[in-house]
């Protein structure tokens, strides 16, 4: 489990091919508080660290992963959004992000306004239900706030400080981005579904 709030931004040193899977070696200033079999999030999707070599570790996604995130377009030089699991008795800053990518989004423009940055995001229908005004959604692993939300778009507002310490900064219009819906409407829309399915 996991906040959103992103503690640094890793670089993606090699990525090698392994059958269906890719197995990445990211350096990181955590790298030196990591311990082997440790859950991180990678642009917001839960990876385990399974080797460490000094001030880099090794992590495998599988395919399933690829085909449900960006991850697929990883390569060397590439920064991503790293955020530790929560630890009990920890504050809650953002929200509860579990680390389970639910689709891509893709980046539609960005705006700098007076000190912020306005991001609009597509996303596919689908999904459209699990989304709603003021709800929270993680973006590559970042907690976030929607706003003007509509049936196959959104948008969200960064702070100089998000910006400046995940990969916002490098985000541009067409780059994918790894969407995780709150959880809570993910149990709601299951509970309506089965309420429909009992009448």
């Amino acid at each position: 489990m996991f906040t959103g709030i992103i503690e640094d931004l890793g670089t993606i040193v090699s990525v090698q091919q392994q059958g269906n899977n890719i197995e990445c070696w990211i350096h990181s200033k955590l790298t030196p508080q990591l311990k082997i079999d440790q859950s991180v999030a990678h642009n917001g999707v839960c990876l385990t660290v399974v080797e460490i070599n000094g001030e880099s570790y090794r992590v495998t996604a599988v395919e399933e992963t690829l085909k449900k995130t960006n991850l697929s377009g990883w390569k060397p030089g590439i920064r991503v959004n790293l955020e530790r699991s929560l630890r009990v008795g920890d504050r809650l800053d953002g929200h509860f992000v579990q680390g389970h990518v639910d689709t891509t989004g893709h980046c539609l423009n960005q705006q700098q306004r007076e000190g912020s940055w306005v991001f609009d995001f597509g996303f596919p229908q689908d999904f459209a239900e699990l989304i709603i005004e003021k709800g929270s959604i993680a973006i590559n692993g970042v907690s976030l706030t929607l706003f003007d939300v509509e049936k196959d778009r959104f948008r969200v507002t960064i702070i100089p400080y998000t910006f400046e310490h995940t990969g916002f900064q490098s985000l541009t219009a067409g780059d994918k981005v790894n969407l995780e819906f709150d959880v809570l409407g993910k149990y709601l829309l299951r509970q309506k579904a089965l309420s429909l399915q009992a009448h």
